[in-house]
Formats: C-alpha cells, sequence, structure tokens
C-alpha cells in the first residue's frame, strides 16, 4: 500500500468515526452530516481511483 492509500484509508476511516459521533448526539447536525457524507464517498472514490490506477501499471 502506498502513502496516498494509507492517507485516503485513515481519512476514510476518521470521517466514519465523525459520522457516528455525529449521529449518536441528541440532536444530529444534518447539514454537517450530509458534508461529512459527501466528503467520505469523495474519499471513497479517490480510494478507488487510486487502487484502479495501481492494477493497470
Amino acid at each position: 500500500m502506498n502513502v496516498i492509500m494509507y492517507r485516503l484509508t485513515a481519512l476514510h476511516r476518521r470521517l466514519d468515526e465523525e459520522i457516528r459521533r455525529e449521529l449518536k448526539r441528541r440532536f444530529p447536525d444534518n447539514i454537517r452530516l450530509l458534508r461529512l457524507k459527501k466528503l467520505k464517498l469523495a474519499i471513497k472514490d479517490r480510494l478507488h481511483h487510486q487502487v484502479f490506477k495501481a492494477r493497470r501499471v
């Protein structure tokens, strides 16, 4: 696993933890949740792109 993939995986994991933490709040902030989920999806897309790129080489 290269450095970029490692960092993306770590960031994806942190975003997942933030989403869980926000959902546990009594009144979750829906806008924050939406932003976190969009960012998590963008990181996931970049991670899949890196995996595909690594397999092509």
